[in-house]
C-alpha cells in the first residue's frame, strides 16, 4: 500500500468557564480519555494537558500544546458550561478539521455543584462559531457521559481524514474528455475552493514518460505481481511488459509531481487514441493503483476522482468507480431476486466499468480485451481490461459533483451488491438501493449528475454526509434515496 492515506491524531482540549469548578472539566476530560482509549486506539488522540480552556491565554497555550503534540484534529471537550469566546477562538485559530461535543451531568445525587450546564453551553458554542464563520463538526446529539463522547470523537475521525485529506490533495489529470463525454466536463473552481490542487497535462506528456520507462529494470518484478494477482485469470501474458512499464510511468510521475501536495489522485483519457498509440488499455493498472491507495478514474472524471479519494479515505478501504449502466431484465429479476430479496424491479440496475475494479472487489476475474473498444479496433491493442463480477454485500454509492454553473453538490445511497451472477462483461455487479428508481429520477437525473458514480465497500453514508456538510456542500444539494411515501419536491404527487 502507497502512503497515500491522511493519519489523524486528535487534540482533546477541555474547556471550563471560569464561574464553574474547574475540577468538572478536569476530572470529565480524564474520563473521556480513559473511555476511549479502553474501546479504541489510544494513538487517535491526544490529551492536552497543559491547561483547562477559561481564558484567551489559556487558549493560545492550548493551541501550541496540541500543535507541539503533531495534532492535526481538534475537539473542543465542554466539561461545563465553557468560555463560548476562548473556546470559539481556539477552533477558529486551529488549522485543521474540528469538533465540538460536551459533557451530559453524571448523576442526580450531585446537581449542585456538580451541574455543569454543557447542554447549555453546546448552544451559546455553536452560536459564536457562527459568528465566526468557523465550521466544525457537531454530532447528531453532541451531548453524552465519557463512553458516549469517546464514541463521538471515533466517529469524527474519518470525518477528520477526509478534511485534512482534500486539503493536502492534488489530483493529477492526463488528456481533455474525451469526445461525446461532456457528463464528465465540470468546472474545476470547486476544487479550488475546497484547497485542491490540479495539474492538467496533455495525454503526449505521458506518452513520452511512458516510452522513457522503456526497459525500465524495475518491469520484471511488477509483471511478476501482476501474474500471482491474477493467476488463471491472466488471458493476456503478453501484454503484461507494457502495463507494467505504464504503471511504474504512473508511479513515477506522481512522486515527480506531486509537489508539496502530501496525497494525489489520478485521472486520465483512456480513448479512443490512446490504444492505438499505447498499444493497451489502461483498466487493469488503474485498478492496481486504487488498490495499493492512490485512486484512479477514467474518461478524465476529475471529480470521480476526488469522490474516490473521500471514500478511501472515510473507508480505509479500496473503492470503485462505476457507470450507473443497465437495468436488470425481467427474467432476470423473477429468476434470481424476486422472492428472494426484498427489491423490487426498479430498485436494482447494474453498476459496471470497462475493467477499473480491483482485483480484491471481484469475486473472480479475467485480464483480457475490452470488448466495446475492439468493435472498433484491431483486438490486439484492447487488451489490458480486468473483468469479473464485482463481490456481494454491502455498498455505499455517492458522488461529490460541480454542477456546469460552478455549484458544489452530492449524493448519497446505501444498497448492496446481491449474489447474482451477471452473465455480462467487464467490472461489474447486479446492485440494489432501496427506492432506487425514485432516487435515480429525482436525484441522478433531476441533479444533472454523470453516469459515473464512486462505490464504497459498506455502508458509509453517516460520515460521508458529515464530510459534505463540512467542506460546504449545502444541506439541501445532498440527494439521497428517500423512503417510500416521503416525496422529493420534483416528485408528482399523482404518480
Amino acid at each position: 500500500m502507497i502512503d497515500n492515506m491522511p493519519k489523524v491524531k486528535i487534540g482533546i482540549v477541555a474547556v471550563s468557564r471560569d464561574c464553574f469548578p474547574e475540577s468538572l472539566s478536569v476530572n470529565r476530560r480524564k474520563a473521556l480519555v480513559e473511555a476511549y482509549t479502553k474501546k479504541y486506539d489510544a494513538a487517535d488522540i491526544y490529551e492536552c494537558p497543559i491547561c483547562i480552556v477559561e481564558s484567551e491565554i489559556h487558549m493560545v497555550q492550548a493551541l501550541e500544546d496540541i500543535k507541539k503534540a503533531g495534532c492535526n484534529a481538534l475537539c473542543v471537550y465542554l466539561g461545563n458550561f465553557g468560555p463560548e469566546i476562548s473556546e470559539t477562538l481556539l477552533a477558529k485559530h486551529f488549522d485543521g478539521p474540528k469538533m465540538f461535543c460536551a459533557a451530559a451531568e453524571e448523576t442526580q445525587g450531585d446537581l449542585i455543584q456538580g451541574r455543569g450546564d454543557a447542554y447549555c453551553g453546546m448552544l451559546n458554542a455553536s452560536y459564536n462559531l457562527q459568528l465566526r464563520n468557523v465550521k466544525a463538526y457537531i454530532p447528531e446529539y453532541p451531548v453524552g457521559d465519557a463512553e458516549d463522547c469517546a464514541d463521538m470523537i471515533h466517529d469524527f475521525l474519518p470525518i477528520a481524514r477526509a478534511v485534512e485529506g482534500l486539503s493536502n490533495l492534488k489530483i493529477i489529470s492526463f488528456g481533455p474528455r474525451p469526445t461525446n463525454f461532456l457528463a464528465c466536463n465540470a468546472p474545476i473552481k470547486q476544487l479550488y475552493n475546497l484547497g485542491v490542487e490540479i495539474e492538467e497535462n496533455s495525454e503526449l506528456d505521458l506518452f513520452e514518460a511512458f516510452n522513457k520507462h522503456a526497459g525500465d529494470e524495475r518491469i520484471p518484478a511488477i509483471v511478476k505481481e501482476m501474474e500471482e494477482e491474477l493467476g488463471a485469470g491472466n488471458k493476456k501474458p503478453e501484454i503484461l511488459e507494457k502495463l507494467a512499464q505504464y504503471e511504474l510511468t504512473l508511479k513515477d510521475w506522481v512522486e515527480a509531481h506531486r509537489g508539496y501536495r502530501k496525497y494525489v489522485t489520478l485521472t486520465g483519457k483512456c480513448w479512443p487514441a490512446f490504444q492505438t498509440q499505447f498499444g493497451f488499455v489502461p483498466c487493469y493498472v488503474n485498478s492496481r493503483l486504487t488498490a495499493q491507495g492512490i485512486p484512479v478514474s477514467c474518461e478524465v472524471d476529475i471529480y470521480g476522482t476526488l469522490s474516490e479519494f473521500i471514500g478511501t479515505v472515510v473507508s480505509q478501504d479500496t473503492v470503485t468507480l462505476l457507470d450507473i449502466n443497465n437495468s436488470v431484465p425481467k427474467d432476470m429479476y423473477k429468476e434470481s431476486i424476486e422472492g428472494k430479496f426484498n427489491y423490487t424491479l426498479k430498485d436494482t440496475f447494474m453498476g459496471f466499468h470497462c475493467g477499473n475494479t480491483a482485483s480484491s472487489k471481484l469475486s473472480f476475474c479475467e485480464m483480457k480485451n475490452q470488448m466495446i473498444m475492439a468493435r472498433s479496433l484491431p483486438v490486439e491493442v484492447t487488451n489490458g481490461t480486468l473483468e469479473g463480477d464485482i463481490v456481494p454485500g454491502d455498498i455505499t454509492f455517492y458522488r461529490l459533483q460541480s454542477t456546469a454553473d460552478n455549484k458544489l453538490r452530492g449524493y448519497i445511497a446505501h444498497g448492496e451488491v446481491l449474489p447474482v451472477a451477471t452473465k455480462s462483461f467487464g467490472s461489474i455487479g447486479v446492485f440494489a438501493i432501496p427506492e432506487m428508481g425514485r432516487f435515480y429520477r429525482h436525484v441522478l437525473i433531476e441533479g444533472g449528475y454523470p453516469h459515473h458514480g464512486a462505490v464504497a465497500f459498506g455502508h458509509y453514508g453517516k460520515a460521508l454526509f458529515e464530510v459534505f456538510k463540512y467542506i460546504g456542500v449545502p444541506v439541501e444539494e445532498i440527494g439521497y434515496n428517500q423512503p417510500a411515501g416521503v416525496r422529493y419536491p420534483t416528485e408528482n404527487p399523482w404518480g
